[in-house]
């Protein structure tokens, strides 16, 4: 294929809404759009009557590599999210070894992704106690921002802030533009549960991470923004009473956001089996009635995006011949189902296409800094697309899984959205169910000037 050819389509979709149209490439970015029958000089690709949307920018994913590549890989990781659609994703400093904390750690992160990638692919950096001092000239080397916990990551090389390390974080972050990633939940109201009961109890588990953990964090990070007119961002809200939180503090003018997942918005507490311990996630799936308290946060823009959380692990790891809910590693492997799984269920509620694209492609860009390259169908920026059958359906199976490992609490599903063919940069890295050649690249953040 040339580098400059027209791609359109009867249904393309921004956040504006759906109409035919033809968007013109030339050197890897859109130079114009037009009406459909604007064909120009070069070679034309027809969508026909699939939908033509900006790929889907998905800023929560955790690839494990280096160190845990036997977990997930940047070659299967962005396998999947071509599959999916997923034309950036943005990697988690965690929990790769060596996470992402330091210089050192980055150009080692560099080095594991060169030339495997077959999307584009940002990085986080980790905030971690005491490498305060690292922040900036990490930013200055390119990552996108910075994620924390307030509680036990789950991995040694990647602990915790307290109160006061998040506030100096927030601090020394402040005025950069970049955002604090902040995994909300306590551990005082989950030490003061205390549950007993069989550890193959959904229910226990659930119990076991009670949703004052979230609520009580996402209370201190506000307070903590407050106080340094930082920039914070919840990641994987689960807990509906934690929207009340958030819609204050933004009354109040304090620079908070939020995301959620699709295991939140389709997944429910009711209808998980004991000891099916691949729904496990920290926070964990909550009941029905909270879910639609996060679809109607989502629908009135308090929630401002959905991301996959991929956090895939061995086989092994997820403790599946105990059903031990209690010792297996907490994650969902989602990445390549992210679009079907939300267009499944958005559809039910009646939101059109431009909400997913608005949800899923613009508003992550928006949160890593990448808006002016990704997330839209304008001129000038990355011709990144996803072309898709909203009305096709399919069935979860081990056989269409890129991840690499095919455990999902998906699995035996029918969901709707099939997608066609996946562009990164005016190249097609995706189609009828083969992929082509990696062109993916890293793209730097907003104090870098390069990428790779």
């Amino acid at each position: 294929m040339s580098d400059e050819f027209v791609i359109r389509g009867k249904r393309v979709v921004t956040t504006n809404g759906e109409a035919p149209a033809s968007i013109h490439v030339r050197d890897g970015k859109i130079a114009r759009m037009s009406a459909f029958d604007d064909a120009g000089d070069g070679e034309i690709i027809e969508c026909g009557d699939d939908v033509l949307m900006a790929g889907l920018v998905d800023s929560h994913v955790h690839v494990n590599e280096p160190g845990r590549t036997e977990w997930e890989g940047f070659e299967t990781a962005t396998r999947a999210a071509a599959a999916g659609g997923v034309t950036t994703i943005v990697d988690m400093p965690l929990n790769s070894t060596p996470p992402t904390t330091t210089i050192a750690n980055l150009q080692t992160k560099l080095a594991a992704l060169e030339g495997k990638c077959s999307v584009d692919v940002g990085l986080w950096g980790g905030a971690i106690p005491g490498n305060t001092s690292d922040l900036r000239s990490l930013l200055d080397a390119g990552v996108l921002g910075f994620k924390c916990f307030l509680v036990d990551s789950g991995v040694e090389e990647f602990p915790h802030l307290d109160a006061s390390g998040l506030e100096a974080a927030l601090k020394e972050l402040n005025g950069t533009g970049a955002p604090l990633l902040v995994h909300a939940e306590l551990a005082g109201p989950i030490e003061r549960a205390r549950v007993s009961g069989v550890p193959r109890s959904y229910e226990r588990y659930l119990l076991s991470r009670p949703d004052a953990a979230e609520i009580e964090a996402i209370e201190l990070v506000a307070e903590k923004c407050a106080r340094t007119n930082g920039r914070a961002h919840i990641v994987h809200l689960s807990a509906a009473g934690g929207i009340d939180v958030i819609r204050r503090a933004r009354e109040r003018g304090i620079e908070l956001t939020a995301e959620t997942t699709p295991h939140y918005l389709h997944l429910e507490a009711e209808t998980i089996p004991d000891g099916a311990t691949e729904y496990k996630c920290a926070p964990p799936i909550r009941d029905a009635v909270n879910r639609e308290r996060l679809w109607e946060a989502l629908a009135e823009g308090t929630i401002e995006l959905v991301v996959s959380d991929h956090s895939p692990c061995t086989p092994q790891l997820k403790r599946k011949e105990t059903g031990d809910f209690a010792n297996a590693w907490g994650g969902i492997a989602s990445l390549q189902l992210l679009l079907p799984v939300v267009w499944t269920e958005t559809r039910k509620r009646g939101f059109e296409l431009s909400a997913l694209t608005r949800w899923m492609s613009e508003a992550p860009a928006r949160l890593a800094g990448l808006s002016p390259r990704k997330g839209r169908l304008l001129p000038g920026l990355d011709a990144d697309f996803v072309v898709w059958n909203p009305d096709a359906t399919f069935l979860v199976e081990p056989s269409m899984i890129r991840h690499r490992h095919t455990l999902t609490p998906y699995a035996g599903e029918s969901l709707y959205g099939t997608v066609s063919s996946t562009w990164v940069r005016g190249r097609r890295v995706y189609g009828s169910g083969e992929f082509y050649s990696p062109s993916g690249e890293w793209i730097r953040g907003r104090n870098g000037n390069r990428t790779l």
